[in-house]
């Protein structure tokens, strides 16, 4: 994978498969401490001890469709390659939550990539999950919850156009204000 999207992609498709009816997707820079954080964390079925100590193993899945999970391990090799680490807390019948931190400004580091399309393909492919995006930018924080949103379309299905529309504009406006505004902070900080 060449951008942390689609790993943030591939670790919901887990709490998918483990049956989780809330995913959170937090991504957080910090920029003062050169720290890039990205967490999943969901209420599915969870998992044992020993399937914990495993699941940094490629040759271990719980999926029927290959022989091999390349997802985790592959993201903690990333991490650490750039300064940082992988986390897996996990209990049976409470969930789970994967954290990975990576120095932000290495050079090995790979992009986010587009969390945008993330966002919509795990919204649109499985509208029965409580889906939670939390970006954060420096002191800055956006959040998207899609409970009240999907409870407002009524029968408006997630799939039509102008839901698609309004879902992407909030998730890149969101990104891209919280962005700004963090930045104008930090110019008038500067200039004090």
């Amino acid at each position: 994978m060449r951008e942390l999207s689609l790993h943030l992609l591939d670790i919901a498709e887990n709490s998918i498969s483990a049956g989780a009816s809330r995913i959170v997707i937090s991504v957080r820079e910090d920029l003062a401490a050169d720290e890039l954080w990205l967490e999943v964390t969901d209420n599915g079925k969870g998992m044992s001890e020993e399937m914990v100590a495993n699941v940094l193993d490629p040759f271990v899945t719980t999926r029927t469709t290959r022989k091999v999970g390349l997802g985790i391990p592959l993201l903690k090799q990333a991490a650490e390659a750039c300064g940082g680490f992988l986390k897996v807390e996990s209990e049976l019948g409470k969930g789970t939550k994967i954290t990975a931190k990576f120095q932000h400004s290495h050079i090995d580091r790979m992009p986010l990539g587009n969390l945008e399309d993330t966002m919509i393909t795990l919204l649109l492919g499985t509208p029965n999950v409580n889906w939670v995006f939390k970006y954060q930018y420096n002191d800055q924080i956006f959040e998207f919850d899609d409970a009240e949103f999907k409870e407002a379309l009524g029968d408006l299905p997630l799939s039509d156009f102008r839901v698609i529309e309004f879902l992407s504009n909030t998730i890149v406006d969101g990104i891209k204000n919280t962005k700004n505004i963090a930045t104008e902070k930090g110019a008038v900080y500067a200039n004090h």
